[in-house]
């Protein structure tokens, strides 16, 4: 999940704004266009639900006396574990940068958003190297203590559910750091100052004003947190722990058994919609109004001595540990094997990326257009109602989305090479699962929201007057798209495409489930290097990954320092 994205896992608002002036006035086309688009994000959803009420073959009974506990135990540990130590980690973080000045804390206020560029995949390779036998932490214990072997000592396991807890919540506290950041601000720092005129110390203060207050939004960052890591596979599967997530890939690879898939697919988005509840649940009691006068900005109060240091190190502790450690980590393996980056595997991956997740972006984007422009345009209620909808994909997690995807698209597959056979006498291959459209339709799906409420956003920022101009000067609703909507718009519809391609880059279940034979990306390349211990082969494009990252988290600070009051 981008950074951008985090107030776009609700659902959105009733439509407002610039296409309220050109209700009613669009052709039919651009109300069927909406539905057809519609239809098709919530269509792998619904698909999901379907193969797992009606299997071929129902192994249900046999997966709840067997795996499914002990996958439902370890997602539930797993996502509330990262979601209590992400509150934690990102509600402290915020609240100190916020309210108190102490040495590189303006410097930290932004390097702590960095983990978002590193999947948490990534992360979790960098910090097993780190931890293993042979990794430099307990080589520099055995030097220091003449330690001959691993059983003269202990050591924790690098490779466990604890450690898959700190890795995923370093890598998804900063969703918490920034409703938290943000509500701490929207406070009048007038009432900060109330409560310390009462004699409320700083430890009072928090807990009874900040808190209270930002706990909304704290929520609501630690259900996002937790969704990610119900929909986690890198972190999982390289750390060899049996989740709801690994369970649709070894029920449907292994056993062979797509039924099955589909029903612990179903309970995923059980889940993952009781979370989703939580968080609107959460938001939606967020009610709070100030002064109708100017807010007085918060006054953040220097801090002195070992308060100030002991300040500076708990917001860099997580920096360091979200983004310095990978990055140190891979940045070694991938100077010390220079070759790694001139192999041919690295350069078809790095192209299939950038061709694949470009046209999935540049797709997903033009529906999200369409889609909202027409839904603005009509007074039907049909395309109102399923723009909501459209969102429930990105909440989906990716393996998810690709029972819903993948079975359909190759019965639809079968069917066109059945009939092409027929008709012609040649047998033309699987046009679409064969190939990486798969993929490409998976992402569609999965990122729509992000484009979606990128693309609504620009809409209800623009007067009314000026799309009613252009119709009384005779453009059509198309005419108003392309001469008043789209030129105010670009700058909103680039960070769409750059989120949605970002995002693109980093998906991984989806791709490895959809892509077809001997077909790479750099996500794909850097999974199956790592699972082989090769991490001098994987850095290169692991490198690759966090750099486009980190252009969304630039997009990000450049966002948040314009808005900042």
């Amino acid at each position: 999940m981008c950074p951008e994205q985090i107030s776009q896992v609700s659902l959105p608002a009733p439509l407002h704004g610039a296409g309220e002036a050109l209700r009613g006035q669009g052709s039919p086309g651009w109300s069927l266009a909406a539905v057809l688009i519609a239809a098709l994000v919530v269509g792998p959803l619904l698909a999901v639900g379907w193969i797992a009420l009606f299997p071929d073959e129902n192994i249900w009974p046999h997966l709840m006396a067997t795996a499914m506990p002990r996958y439902i135990t370890n997602t539930a540990v797993l996502a509330f574990g990262v979601g209590g130590l992400a509150a934690a980690i990102g509600a402290g973080s915020a609240w100190l940068v916020v309210m108190y000045r102490f040495p590189f804390s303006g410097l930290l206020e932004w390097l702590l958003l960095l983990p978002l560029a590193i999947p948490a995949y990534v992360g979790a390779y960098a910090l097993a190297d780190f931890l293993d036998y042979s990794g430099p932490v307990q080589i520099a214990l055995r030097e220091a203590f003449g330690w001959q072997s691993a059983r003269d000592y202990w050591f924790p396991a690098a490779r466990s559910r604890s450690m898959a807890v700190l890795v995923l919540a370093g890598a998804l506290y900063p969703y918490v750091y920034l409703l938290a950041r943000a509500a701490f601000r929207e406070l009048s720092g007038g009432s900060y100052e109330v409560a310390r005129a009462l004699g409320a110390g700083p430890w009072a203060v928090f807990w009874r004003v900040g808190l209270p207050l930002a706990r909304p939004a704290i929520a609501a960052g630690a259900a996002i947190a937790m969704m990610e890591t119900v929909a986690d596979f890198g972190v999982v599967d390289y750390f060899g722990i049996q989740t709801l997530t690994l369970g649709v890939f070894s029920t449907w690879l292994e056993a062979g058994n797509a039924g099955g898939a589909a029903q612990i697919a179903l309970v995923m988005l059980a889940a993952v919609g009781m979370l989703l509840a939580f968080e609107k649940h959460s938001r939606r009691r967020a009610r709070y109004h100030g002064s109708a006068r100017q807010p007085r900005p918060v006054v953040r109060a220097p801090l002195q001595g070992a308060r100030a240091w002991a300040a500076t190190l708990l917001c860099a502790a997580p920096f360091g540990f979200g983004f310095m450690l990978p990055v140190l980590v891979i940045g070694r393996h991938a100077l010390a094997n220079p070759n790694s980056w001139f192999g041919p595997g690295l350069a078809r991956a790095l192209g299939n990326t950038l061709a694949v997740c470009g046209i999935a972006a540049a797709l997903t984007v033009i529906a999200a257009l369409v889609m909202v422009y027409g839904t603005r345009l009509t007074g039907r209620r049909l395309p109102r109602t399923l723009l909501p909808l459209t969102t429930l994909g990105y909440a989906a997690p990716g393996a998810v989305l690709a029972v819903g995807i993948l079975i359909p698209l190759a019965a639809l597959d079968h069917r066109i090479a059945d009939a092409w056979l027929a008709l012609t006498g040649t047998d033309p291959g699987l046009l679409l699962t064969g190939s990486a459209a798969a993929v490409v339709l998976a992402y569609l799906v999965r990122f729509f929201a992000v484009a979606e409420g990128a693309v609504d956003g620009a809409f209800g920022r623009i007067s009314p007057s000026l799309p009613m101009a252009a119709r009384s000067l005779g453009r059509n609703a198309t005419g108003a798209l392309r001469e008043v909507y789209l030129p105010l718009m670009r700058g909103s519809v680039a960070s769409a495409l750059l989120l949605v391609f970002v995002d693109c880059v980093k998906e991984l279940p989806a791709t490895m489930l959809l892509r077809p034979f001997n077909f790479e990306t750099l996500a794909t390349r850097v999974h199956e290097k790592a699972s082989l211990e090769n991490l001098g082969d994987a850095a290169p494009a692991a490198l690759l990954v966090m750099a486009v990252g980190l252009a969304a988290v630039a997009l990000l600070a450049r966002t948040n320092l314009r808005d900042r009051p």
